[in-house]
């Protein structure tokens, strides 16, 4: 009978946490959320001898204090949730910050494990690691790891094991604040064991430490005690104390005693074979990061990625639109024409559905040319560099990572503000998330330039729609912290991680978990909306209008689409949108951006030959003409119409997280109205002044 082991992975971001979770699980893994909260929980399952192993991947954090969404979620699921064993994933190269967490978590008491990740780069900086030594000095298992080539990974599963079957009870370090401080912090444990069921929940010295640092989450659970007047008065006189002695207060003093023991054991257990020198990533960082060659490179690796995307996608493309083409064919000449089960499942689900997944390659390239930058340090850099912009504009450069987050999907570019501590800074960097071009845009993007752009210019216009993204996100977030939410930007201090290759495991693990959540939404939102919005666009059903493309045109005029778009697009014929049909696929984008495509494939469906039906929306759009004979879309129009769809409202679910973000419902309705203001007013500027110019 196999028993149950349940084990949380813990450590600072870029320590390789999330890496060691994927070389455990593989693709057993389930993401859902914490209860209560929208950060993101990650369990992963796997077998060995004998054992069922759950593991959960907890928040990137670097300490157990409540200054963070994060830390307060991974904080409590140690103490609530209890786990057998804490990993705690500690990047070798960089000891003394690593460390920091993990002395916290010998102060809570946690069942320990540490991994010392990125061993081979400790090495390779010169410095030797006693890990025998460093667990007796810890009072903890020490296991020395190489994730990104899954060495010892079988031994933090063994560890685990010896660490949970063991009879005894392992001998925990110590940490010592120094002879006053010690003695006022068992001064309030006294207080705090005076409430049993206080002092079993959680270890009694660890909640007079975290009253002592002014802990707003501890001090709230401790306000509910029948003995918190007792314990909050032993809390004030003993910071009085500190404060007397040190000239400081009780949090930065406990701070630096941990830094101090981290010192102390780091001295006792690390030695350097060689005089410190610059890494590869210094060499790398002085062109990467150079004051003037820095943001011309970044543009310049940028624009190379939309290129390399377009260009490699377009064969894929062309095949997946080529079977779907001929998916169509077949399929309708099986069923009575002119029939609404033959509409239904030949322009309604293959029509609609296929339009979508045409663009599955260039989703696929895209994630994985974001998961090259980002595994390989880069996009962190890419934070820096935008650091001293970013202060001018009231941010700051941590502001801009959630921001290049956005370019995946809105949903955890916003859920990774949690990160930023300044509510202002964190509201503003929500608020123009939206402007970032998700995932679900780029195939919109693509069809439009597909259809009326030069192939050779295809990649420089898809740089250049992201490049307004980020402009107008920049401008608007000024606007927003000169007006509505004012004050100085906080201070910004990030860690670089050092250089690395990704490894193919790594990436392939990050492209299908953020691909399958397209593949998802393609077998359940899209099918939903292809089906839905084929049945506002056939009925009312008129079987007396010809089989022919006039008589489904006129079919599709009179039917509920039809009358829903006709009234909405006189808001639209300003920014040169004229077209009914591209009225309705803006309402459908609010839902979910990737219904675009689905109503799109449905209701240009008609425009494709007498009777038979062909899913190139390209072909299609480009063909389409007004009653005068002159072409309904212009290259000039086409780029009006990707800025509206890159500005306008964010789709229901990045509403729905606005609004369990911020707590409130003024802020996501705001978002909505500001975003489709703002959508409005550029189309409108491209449309106009480009027609001044006289382009097309």
């Amino acid at each position: 009978m196999s028993r149950n082991i349940k084990l949380a992975l813990a450590g600072n971001p870029n320590a390789g946490k999330t890496t060691i979770f994927n070389n455990l699980t593989g693709l057993r893994q389930h993401v859902g959320n914490y209860p209560g909260v929208t950060v993101e929980k990650k369990e992963g399952f796997l077998n060995y001898r004998g054992y069922e192993f759950t593991i959960v991947d907890l928040p990137g954090i670097y300490g157990l204090s409540a200054s963070s969404i994060d830390q307060i979620v991974a904080r409590n699921f140690i103490v609530d949730e209890k786990p057998d064993a804490v990993i705690d994933v500690i990047d070798a190269s960089n000891l003394e910050r690593n460390l920091y967490l993990a002395v916290q978590l010998l102060e809570l008491g946690a069942p320990l494990i540490l991994a010392f990740n990125m061993a081979d780069m400790a090495q390779k900086q010169g410095l030797s690691i006693d890990a025998d030594k460093l667990s007796t000095l810890l009072g903890v298992p020490v296991i020395m790891t190489v994730a990104t080539r899954c060495v010892a990974m079988q031994d933090i599963l063994d560890s685990a094991i010896r660490l949970i079957e063991s009879k005894s009870v392992p001998v925990r370090t110590r940490i010592h604040y120094g002879r006053e401080v010690d003695r006022q912090i068992a001064r309030i444990t006294d207080a705090v064991l005076k409430d049993p069921e206080l002092s079993t929940k959680y270890p009694a010295q660890w909640i007079s430490i975290k009253l002592l640092e002014q802990d707003a989450e501890v001090l709230k659970r401790v306000k509910e005690s029948p003995f918190a007047s007792a314990i909050l008065d032993a809390v004030e006189k003993s910071s009085e104390a500190i404060r007397g002695l040190f000239g400081d207060d009780p949090e930065t003093i406990i701070a630096e005693r941990r830094y101090s023991f981290i010192s102390g054991t780091c001295e006792e257990a690390v030695r350097r074979s060689f005089e410190q020198r610059h890494d590869i990533s210094d060499m790398i960082d002085t062109i990467l990061l150079n004051r003037l060659l820095g943001l011309p490179i970044f543009l310049l690796l940028t624009w190379l990625m939309f290129k390399f995307v377009f260009y490699a996608s377009e064969p894929m493309e062309s095949a997946i639109e080529g079977f779907f083409g001929l998916l169509g064919k077949w399929i309708g000449g099986l069923l009575p024409p002119a029939s609404p089960i033959r509409s239904l499942i030949v322009d309604g689900i293959i029509g609609g559905v296929g339009s979508v997944l045409v663009f599955i390659p260039v989703i696929y390239l895209m994630f994985f040319a974001m998961s090259l930058m980002e595994d390989s340090g880069y996009l962190a850099r890419a934070a820096f560099l935008m650091d001293n912009f970013m202060h001018k504009i009231g941010l700051h450069g941590r502001s801009f990572i959630p921001m290049l987050l956005g370019f995946g999907c809105s949903l955890p570019a916003i859920m990774a503000t949690r990160t930023i501590e300044d509510e202002r800074d964190r509201l503003t960097t929500i608020l123009v998330i939206p402007f970032m071009s998700c995932g679900a845009r780029l195939p919109i993007y693509v069809l439009f330039i597909g259809a009326f752009f030069p192939e050779a210019q295809a990649g420089n216009i898809l740089f250049l729609i992201y490049l307004i993204g980020i402009f107008v996100a920049i401008i608007m977030a000024w606007i927003l912290r000169r007006y509505l939410l004012r004050g100085p930007a906080a201070p910004f201090v990030m860690e670089l991680p050092p250089y690395r290759i990704p490894t193919i495991r790594a990436t392939l693990v990050h492209i299908w978990e953020r691909g399958a959540v397209y593949l998802k939404k393609a077998g359940t939102v899209i099918l939903a909306g292809a089906i839905i919005m084929w049945f506002i666009s056939n009925f009312p059903w008129h079987p007396n209008y010809p089989d022919n493309r006039n008589g489904e045109m006129k079919r599709m005029e009179m039917s509920y689409a039809g009358r829903i778009g006709k009234v909405i697009m006189p808001v639209f014929h300003p920014s040169g949108i004229y077209d009914w049909r591209l009225g309705v696929g803006l309402v459908g984008g609010f839902f979910a951006k990737e219904i675009v495509l689905t109503t799109l494939g449905t209701l240009y469906a008609a425009g494709e030959g007498e009777g038979e039906h062909n899913i190139s929306l390209r072909e299609s759009l480009h063909t389409t003409v007004r009653q005068d004979g002159t072409p309904l879309y212009t290259p000039l129009i086409a780029f009006s119409v990707i800025v509206f769809f890159l500005l306008y409202l964010p789709c229901i679910s990045t509403v729905a997280i606005i609004r369990r973000e911020t707590n409130t419902w003024r802020w996501p309705i705001f978002a909505i109205l500001y975003t489709f203001a703002v959508a409005w007013v550029a189309s409108f500027l491209i449309y106009q002044g480009g027609r001044l110019l006289g382009l097309k």
